[in-house]
């Protein structure tokens, strides 16, 4: 399956929406980012599930990016994992992703995308990486 980039960012726009929506707030995981971070973890995006001890549910498996969807208990919510065969293609994946909101956790060719910070915060006790913030869309939302 060959995907262009309009395909990729309406999927990381849909995968955003559908995991985080707008202004999902719960959970700070503020505290999980004072506490000691692993070396980054790398690997095939199963390999990335097994450390986090998910059966990820493949959505997208194509050469250039994989994505699959995963549940973990102690993370409290859902996440998107996927995986890239480049690091440009990961970067263009994430910038046209965060004009969507969302929480993501960013490793060298892989992305978490969690639900809430605390997700992402409890990802990152395990996988390492570094945790970037998608746009706030809490003002537009009437909440």
């Amino acid at each position: 399956m060959r995907l262009t980039r309009p395909m990729l960012a309406a999927t990381a726009a849909a995968a955003v929406l559908a995991l985080a929506g707008c202004g999902s707030g719960d959970g700070d995981g503020d505290g999980a980012d004072k506490a000691a971070v692993p070396e980054t973890a790398s690997g095939s995006l199963e390999h990335l599930a097994a450390e986090v001890g998910c059966k990820p549910t493949i959505q997208i498996d194509a050469d250039e990016l994989r994505q699959a969807s995963c549940r973990k208990s102690d993370a409290h919510g859902k996440f998107l994992l996927a995986t890239f065969a480049t690091d440009r293609g990961q970067r263009e994946w994430i910038n046209g992703a965060k004009d969507y909101g969302g929480h993501y956790l960013v490793g060298r060719k892989w992305v978490a995308v969690g639900e809430t910070k605390n997700v992402t915060a409890t990802l990152r006790k395990t996988l390492g990486g570094n945790i970037e913030e998608g746009q706030d869309h809490t003002a537009h939302s009437g909440h």
